[in-house]
């Protein structure tokens, strides 16, 4: 009997691992200057757009010509792009002088770590489509 694979379990795991790691390492964070609240608001971002994007770019692998999920893929990879640019934008104009910088690049080297996630489950998926 075949297990079913849930592609999409690796990226829920990894915002639940990261959000227990924010969460329960207030203390390391605060000596490091890195503002939880802006983690986890940023984590939360981050994987709900992952979560879109990836649901967009499997519909467009179910579909039967090639390029459709070619362009699912990039128009997923934009989309996430311009909404985490737009939130960052909010945050900094909204706090002003008061940017935790530390937070910020933490945040993009998770949008680095969801994106790469994504597309390596992606190309398992593409890989498994071609040999069926």
């Amino acid at each position: 009997m075949q297990k079913k694979q849930r592609p999409f379990l690796s990226i829920v795991i990894l915002f639940i691992v990261l959000n227990a790691f924010f969460v329960t390492g207030k203390g390391l964070l605060d000596k490091w200057s890195v503002d939880q609240a802006v983690l986890i608001v940023g984590n939360l971002i981050l994987f709900v757009i992952t979560a879109i994007s990836f649901f967009i770019s499997v519909r467009g692998l179910k579909n039967p010509n090639p390029h459709a999920f070619v362009r699912s893929v990039y128009g997923s990879v934009m989309i996430k792009f311009f909404v985490f640019a737009i939130a960052a934008f909010i945050y900094i104009q909204s706090a002003k002088a008061a940017v935790n910088k530390p937070a910020l690049f933490v945040c993009m080297g998770l949008y680095l770590v969801y994106t790469f996630l994504e597309v390596s489950v992606l190309t398992k998926l593409l890989r498994k489509k071609a040999d069926a």
